[in-house]
């Protein structure tokens, strides 16, 4: 599932290309996706894409008219082409831009969506529930001790939670942690500010420098060049149960929590 440095990374890649671009045609090919694509998509067509933004794994397309909310989901990608080739089965979607390019959806899985919206995104429901970015100052020891107060969950459920911070997908919740030597398990409430402090920290670390190596490769995930990412190359523990830790030595621990492979050492991590 694309995490939120490959969505960015996929906002790098598009934005130059649809920034200032008039949308002359909207192409849906299958509108079943997550939730079904809306016929008044089409008030997209003649409007000109003014700023391509993302907040937490939503990319934004603004225009005069309203916004284009996209979302990939478990396997979506967009890429833009220029010239198109013959779209492929799972092509569901395409934005035919004055340029000649074309922006294209595609999901073989159509967990992504497509949501048009006309109304102020203060009101959109999908967005208005979110915690702060975590790449930004919103996101501070001081929030997330407040966020955690009193609560008893694990810290790697907790840091997973939108509501607290977005974007902290299963792959950068366990690195992060490990980074910061906490235990997974641990309770929030346990968790010292001290140690607090040093999970913001790697939380930011962590995102910043897989978004420079252009996210990290899963099975579907490619950039909107097509090339892969290669955050994969640096992992410290995630995909990597019974391996060697790279800090001690000793095998790393793989559970499930929240359903979610979690791994982790027992020795660095406490």
């Amino acid at each position: 599932m694309p995490e939120l440095p490959e969505v960015e990374v996929t906002r790098q890649g598009i934005s130059p290309h649809l920034t200032g671009a008039v949308v002359q045609q909207v192409v849906v090919r299958n509108p079943k996706l997550r939730w079904p694509i809306d016929p008044s998509i089409s008030h997209m067509e003649g409007q000109t894409i003014r700023t391509v933004t993302r907040r937490a794994k939503y990319l934004l397309l603004d225009t005069a008219a309203g916004t284009l909310i996209l979302h990939l989901g478990m396997s979506g990608s967009l890429r833009v082409l220029n010239p198109a080739p013959a779209p492929a089965k799972h092509d569901h979607l395409d934005l035919v831009l004055s340029s000649g390019a074309v922006l294209r959806l595609n999901d073989p899985r159509r967990f992504g969506a497509a949501i048009w919206w006309s109304l102020p995104l203060d009101g959109q429901p999908l967005l208005n529930q979110l915690g702060p970015e975590p790449l930004t100052d919103d996101f501070n020891v001081a929030q997330l001790q407040q966020a955690l107060k009193g609560k008893s969950r694990a810290i790697k459920l907790a840091l997973m939670d939108n509501k607290i911070v977005v974007g902290v997908g299963n792959i950068y919740a366990n690195e992060a942690l490990f980074s910061a030597g906490i235990h997974p398990k641990c309770s929030c409430g346990s968790v010292s500010k001290a140690r607090l402090v040093r999970l913001v920290e790697e939380v930011k670390l962590v995102l910043a420098r897989a978004i420079e190596q252009g996210g990290t490769t899963l099975k579907d995930f490619t950039n909107a060049d097509g090339k892969p990412g290669y955050f994969v190359q640096q992992l410290h523990v995630y995909g990597r149960g019974g391996e060697p830790c790279t800090g001690c030595g000793s095998a790393l621990q793989e559970i499930k929590l929240g359903q979610r492979a979690t791994v982790f050492c027992g020795k660095c991590q406490r």
